[in-house]
């Protein structure tokens, strides 16, 4: 069988890998913490068969002009907003992408930073390690109750739909603001529909799960943050180029919102003088939503199975579709 060359921009797991060299010649960035240089893609990419790509990599009509010979791009995750997935389609290039199976572990770890932003959890911690911690203090601590309380979500996705039902779990009064309603929420968890105005203005959580489009660019900002209670905590697991992050500092730093949870930024990685990382009431976490080792060995599995069909001329088990 003729060995196509196939393109891996970051280090994946062993049982992906072994799939994919059985169908072609494999370069891989084996790099672990480090994206592949946009430069060196470029190269590579010149003669391959397949792309398998992350949410790091910037897959644009540049690099595509440079790929004569691609066929299929797969994306080991469910967003591929840094995929120009119209311009490869045009040129008959197949995308694949990951849904569906990093649903309930990012559910897990929005609603694990929303925890961790209202009780403190980062700072109690680090008040132990540096040795503050002196006596038991009446009010020492202190965060937001959870139990009980109104939680907004913007995105009723799978994910969003993972982070309510854990909602109703602790009790809470569940609001939604969606593209589409979804009357299956609202009866199976007494969830309610709303704009998004009423939802932040409700809301003593608000948990941002919106995709990362034009759309939805900048969706939080400062008039969105000023309708926010002085008490809420705002969580973002979805995109980081959705919020105004100047707008958010602003917003903690001058106690318009009580804390924030953040897994994602709108630059990655983040750096270490983001005004953000000055706050104490920021709770931040480098992108690992579905970093669990069951689902990342899912979805590279996927991923692998994606990018075979496509050189291959099949249909694709997970396609992305554009209207």
């Amino acid at each position: 069988m003729n060995k196509r060359k196939i393109v891996v921009t970051r280090k994946i797991p062993e049982q992906a890998l072994e799939r994919l060299k059985a169908h072609g010649e494999i370069y891989m960035w084996d790099y672990e913490e480090l994206p592949m240089p946009y430069e060196i893609l470029s190269e590579e990419i010149k003669d391959a068969a397949g792309l398998y790509t992350n949410v790091g990599d910037r897959i644009d009509k540049a690099l595509l002009d440079q790929a004569p010979n691609l066929k299929a791009i797969s994306t080991m995750a469910v967003g591929f907003d840094n995929i120009n997935v119209k311009e490869a389609v045009r040129r008959g290039i197949a995308v694949g992408h990951t849904p569906g199976i990093l649903t309930e572990t990012t559910a897990d770890l929005t609603f694990a930073l929303l925890m961790a932003a209202a009780r403190r959890v980062v700072e109690g911690s680090d008040y132990v390690r540096q040795g503050r911690w002196k006596s038991w203090g009446p009010m020492l601590l202190t965060g937001q109750d959870i139990y009980g309380a109104t939680i907004g979500i913007i995105g009723m996705g799978r994910i969003g739909e993972g982070v309510a039902r854990r909602a109703a779990g602790f009790n809470m009064n569940i609001l939604y603001h969606n593209r589409n309603r979804r009357p299956e929420m609202e009866e199976n968890l007494n969830a309610s529909y709303c704009s998004l105005d009423e939802l932040l203005t409700r809301s003593d959580f608000v948990v941002l799960l919106a995709p990362g489009s034009a759309e939805t660019g900048y969706i939080m900002g400062e008039k969105q943050f000023k309708r926010m209670k002085r008490s809420a905590v705002f969580i973002n697991s979805s995109r980081g180029t959705n919020v105004d992050e100047t707008a958010l500092f602003e917003a903690l730093k001058s106690k318009e919102i009580w804390a924030a949870g953040l897994d994602v930024f709108e630059e990655e990685p983040v750096s270490t003088s983001h005004p953000l990382l000055t706050l104490p009431n920021v709770t931040v976490l480098p992108h690992i939503g579905s970093a669990s080792v069951a689902t990342r060995t899912k979805m590279a599995l996927i991923a692998a199975e994606n990018l075979i069909a496509g050189i291959e001329n099949k249909e694709l088990p997970f396609e992305v579709k554009i209207t």
